[in-house]
């Protein structure tokens, strides 16, 4: 019975150094989102690089990263299929091998407003999740303990 309680213990304490300090192979995951609320190319250039730098830092550390790029307001335009200036850019940039990632995501109020402006649905660039509102998005990811940037 002593024997069995000390190999329990002895197993206790290993789950508890595993779950404490995570596995030895995962490395560590940072989260970014960077807000673009302008319709301007150098600011639209400035967050993608920004986000590749911030990729291509955590990947040379061997630490995950996953870096969102919210449009919101006239910043819509980087998302768009008809109007954005950086869509290569983008198309490039999604195709980031993993652990690390890049997400965008477009506020469906700002669309719906564009929409009704220009009587007609838009399209946005491939792979863009539409969110029912980007400050929400900005204000829920914060109190996850996402890193937030404005260009």
């Amino acid at each position: 019975m002593r024997r069995f309680l000390r190999h329990l213990v002895a197993a206790v304490g290993l789950l508890l150094a595993f779950t404490a300090n995570g596995f030895a192979d995962e490395p560590k995951q940072h989260h970014l989102v960077i807000q673009v609320d302008t319709n301007d190319r150098h600011t639209m250039d400035f967050a993608l690089t920004n986000a590749t730098d911030v990729i291509e830092h955590y990947r040379g550390v061997n630490q995950a990263v996953v870096v969102e790029i919210m449009a919101c307001g006239p910043g819509l335009h980087m998302l768009r299929e008809d109007t954005s200036p950086v869509k290569e850019r983008i198309k490039h940039l999604s195709k980031i091998p993993p652990p690390s990632k890049i997400q965008f995501s477009a506020c469906n109020n700002t669309k719906e407003s564009m929409e009704k402006k220009e009587g007609r649905p838009l399209e946005l660039l491939a792979g863009t999740t539409v969110v029912p509102l980007g400050i929400v998005r900005l204000m829920e990811l914060q109190e996850q303990g996402w890193s937030y940037v404005r260009p």
